[in-house]
């Protein structure tokens, strides 16, 4: 193998939910006697990773969920699975991947594995006439000392960061998820030197599954090896930076995923602070009802008013930037269940609005993302959390709200309510923080994916130049996005014959609830508002992210983050 060591690696990755007060546990520690303290109840699936020295033994994991006694999370199958940079030790080679590019040629570590088939596997790709397109699959057996080789095509081109994790996901999907598994990375057409990392990025985000409500779900034990020639940048990276992008991910799906019932603004505030439990350099404030009152916030209020659940503002701030340098504010709409209020929602469909806090999701993974890489940016997160129910209590249509920036809205459908309490967060993190850029997310609207299908999210700016690069971003993190228009005609089409502006005003949808948020922003001041009502669920998987939820935003908004890094 040359310059390619035999040894097994020296270090290992263990996947685990990450953000319930987790136990991590190291080599050498007594883990059979600990575990035992711990009920199956309190056992939960895989959802993210961790980098743990020492290779030496393959170890057991316990996640101490401390949310089950707040709010009720029951707990889901018990998950292990282990992740290796480094080289291959015999145990973990009888099932293995490769990939083979559209010149059919089988270099590095999978030309070693076609040597150990004494040339049939070679031979077999020629006979099933594999031609290495990027992304497809196929499956040998037989082949031995190999019960299964999977070849994973890579294409004829050369392989970005997007591609890499691309086929990380393809890797996952392959995969039967129980086996033990060896990936060969060396050999790839690609400048980056971190294949190793991003292709385990890839994995673990298309690998996530969301089983705590199923009784017969699977206790899983395995170890997946990635063979590269750059273990120790590759450990080095997923360890410091990429492991938290995939939990701020898991974490906005769990969120989206769970019922309802579970999942409320003060439960999901709770939520919020278990994620951030002992990471450095930030600062978590909720804001309730009476603080709400004092600042005159009459927009998320009057959402939320028709809830036996109060509404919150939650409010997480990172500065590990320069000192009193403006921050980046992200702000997220969540409403942790919306049935339309007063113009309530028919039911086809209506289940799948417990995942109308994607946004305030999204915000809090970035955050999390961005504070626990140590990041050197100043960055503000604001979720504006509401439930929005019909009571006899609740708003009406033709209601007139006072927003805290002093604008009053004429109320023209209670299922347009997204925007209304993005307008007193807008409000709040201009007036607290006067941000050095402006993003909220929301699932705004159904025009957006209606128009755009389901593989863009919609980006509304008055700089159409800031949309440019914000398509650059979602082109390299693999969240797309596409420029929606917003002009005079559509700020006139929402002014109101009795209040300062009206909530909604037919079409275009998507364009008419860009103007009713950007009526909040201050004039020049930088703003992107991303609509992702079309990108958030999802009904077919895509290479990085399973069926259901996206979690969608995390990577975008830690992708535009960066981007104010190298400034």
């Amino acid at each position: 193998m040359g310059r390619r060591s035999k040894r097994l690696g020296e270090s290992q990755i263990i996947f685990e939910s990450q953000y319930f007060h987790n136990l991590y546990l190291t080599a050498g520690a007594p883990l059979f006697l600990i575990q035992d303290k711990f009920p199956s109840s309190c056992k939960k699936k895989v959802s993210s990773m961790r980098l743990i020295s020492n290779f030496s033994s393959r170890l057991l994991s316990v996640s101490a969920l401390a949310l089950i006694s707040t709010f009720g999370f029951a707990a889901s199958a018990f998950a292990h699975t282990e992740f290796a940079f480094g080289a291959l030790s015999a145990e973990t080679q009888e099932h293995v991947t490769i990939f083979m590019g559209e010149d059919e040629d089988l270099s590095g570590t999978s030309a070693d594995v076609n040597e150990k088939t004494d040339g049939r596997l070679a031979l077999a790709l020629k006979d099933a006439e594999f031609e290495g397109k990027f992304g497809k699959k196929l499956h040998l057996y037989g082949l031995s000392p190999f019960a299964r080789i999977t070849v994973i095509g890579t294409g004829d081109e050369n392989l970005s960061t997007r591609d890499l994790r691309d086929l990380g996901g393809y890797v996952a999907q392959a995969s039967d998820n129980e086996k033990d598994l060896s990936v060969m990375v060396d050999g790839l057409d690609t400048n980056v030197d971190t294949a190793a990392a991003q292709i385990a990025m890839g994995y673990a985000l298309s690998s996530y599954e969301f089983t705590k409500y199923k009784e017969n779900a699977k206790e899983i034990d395995r170890t997946v090896a990635f063979h590269s020639d750059n273990m120790n940048a590759s450990k080095s990276l997923y360890e410091g930076d990429l492991e938290h992008v995939v939990t701020g991910v898991n974490f906005a799906r769990d969120m989206g995923t769970e019922p309802g019932k579970s999942i409320y603004p003060e439960s999901f505030a709770q939520g919020v602070r278990e994620l951030f439990s002992g990471v450095a350099g930030v600062k978590i404030d909720v804001l309730g009802v009476s603080d709400m009152r004092r600042n005159k916030m009459g927009a998320l209020m009057g959402v939320g008013q028709g809830s036996v659940h109060d509404p919150r503002l939650i409010v997480i701030s990172y500065m590990g930037g320069t000192r009193g340098e403006d921050p980046v504010a992200l702000v997220g709409k969540g409403i942790t269940f919306d049935t339309g209020g007063i113009s309530i929602k028919p039911n086809t469909g209506q289940w799948a609005m417990k995942s109308d806090l994607s946004g305030a999701a999204a915000v809090a993974g970035t955050v999390y993302a961005v504070a626990k890489r140590s990041a050197n940016a100043n960055l503000v997160g604001v979720m504006a959390m509401a439930e929005n129910m019909p009571a006899a209590d609740a708003i009406r249509p033709g209601d007139v709200l006072e927003t805290m920036s002093g604008k009053t809205i004429e109320v023209m459908s209670t299922d347009a309510e997204g925007r209304l309490v993005l307008s007193d967060a807008m409000t709040y993190v201009q007036k607290e923080y006067d941000p050095s850029l402006l993003i909220d997310i929301a699932t705004l609207t159904g025009s957006v994916g209606r128009a755009l299908g389901y593989e863009y999210a919609g980006v509304i700016s008055h700089d159409w130049d800031l949309s440019m690069k914000m398509m650059e971003v979602g082109k390299r993190v693999g969240e797309d996005v596409w420029p929606l228009p917003l002009n005079d005609a559509h700020f006139k089409a929402i002014k109101s014959d009795i209040a300062d502006l009206k909530s909604t005003a037919g079409r275009p949808g998507a364009s008419i609830g860009g103007a009713v948020i950007g009526t909040f922003v201050d004039e020049d001041r930088p703003w992107i508002h991303l609509d992702i009502a079309g990108v958030d669920w999802l009904d077919k998987a895509t290479p990085t992210s399973p069926k259901g939820h996206a979690g969608w935003g995390v990577r975008f908004m830690d992708g535009v983050v960066r981007d104010v890094e190298k400034k």
